[in-house]
């Protein structure tokens, strides 16, 4: 589906691609210094603790919106004497992801000063509206995951490596929710996203028994797709530098969506 073809896709085939016009946003003006101010937090990112050598970098908080009160609140971090503050994640019930089999993990946290960038909280909102108006969930809190994630290659022949390396769900309730935005894409190649069924997950998109809906690169700013986790599988490849001097990168903000879930 291309970008112009709106958000109608997530309700009929659990996935929709948009770009800047779907959002409402001229990526210029106001905008262009917010998106400059989140560009320097994704370059300063730090490795991703649990894929060493996969080139990968991020950060992750989590967030809470009470639509009864139209109330965002990031939930504070825990202490860290290496990255100042961590947070818990976990994806799904079980973290049924193979190359990271691990129930719980810590993760740098998106700092305090990009908590409050206009544009930043502008994606997030937008995504949750296009979640309320699908679900009837206005009577509970939405639980948000918000990651910071950037494939870098310094050097030819290098690649960086997204994990899960192969089509999967999120894992969730039946009304998880992910939407990807991106943020830049600076000399590489690949980094090609496949959406399938959900019984293609745990395969490569090249297998011949996989069933692929759509795929697609996102190249421009703000470029980004959404997926309803329990109804598609997802894949990102591999981004390798492209033929300009200087290292490239795939820089790309990731907003999972889901309705808390009470533990008592």
């Amino acid at each position: 589906m291309s970008p112009g073809g709106g958000m109608d896709g997530l309700r009929a085939r659990g996935f929709a691609r948009f770009g800047a016009e779907q959002l409402g946003i001229a990526p210029d003006g106001s905008t262009a210094s917010d998106l400059d101010l989140i560009r320097e937090v994704f370059a300063a990112l730090p490795p991703d603790p649990y894929a060493p050598g996969t080139n990968r970098f991020r950060r992750y908080s989590h967030a809470v919106y009470l639509p009864w009160k139209d109330e965002l609140s990031w939930i504070p971090g825990t202490p860290d004497p290496v990255h100042g503050t961590v947070t818990d994640f976990s994806q799904g019930d079980d973290e049924d992801d193979p190359e990271s089999p691990r129930t719980r993990r810590a993760l740098p946290a998106i700092p305090e000063e990009l908590r409050g960038n206009a544009l930043l909280l502008r994606l997030l909102r937008w995504d949750i509206d296009q979640v309320l108006s699908l679900k009837n969930l206005g009577r509970r809190p939405m639980w948000a995951g918000v990651h910071l994630i950037r494939l870098g290659v310094d050097r030819p022949g290098q690649d960086a490596v997204s994990t899960p390396n192969c089509l999967h769900q999120d894992g969730g309730s039946a009304s998880t929710f992910t939407f990807a935005h991106l943020i830049s894409r600076t000399n590489v190649v690949g980094g090609e996203n496949v959406i399938a069924t959900p019984g293609s997950a745990g395969l490569q998109p090249e297998d011949p028994w996989t069933d692929i809906h759509a795929d697609f690169t996102l190249t421009d700013p703000l470029d980004g797709y959404a997926v309803h986790d329990h109804r598609v599988s997802h894949y990102v490849g591999p981004v390798r530098r492209g033929s300009d001097p200087g290292p490239g990168e795939r820089s790309v903000l990731i907003i999972g969506l889901a309705p808390y879930v009470p533990q008592l």
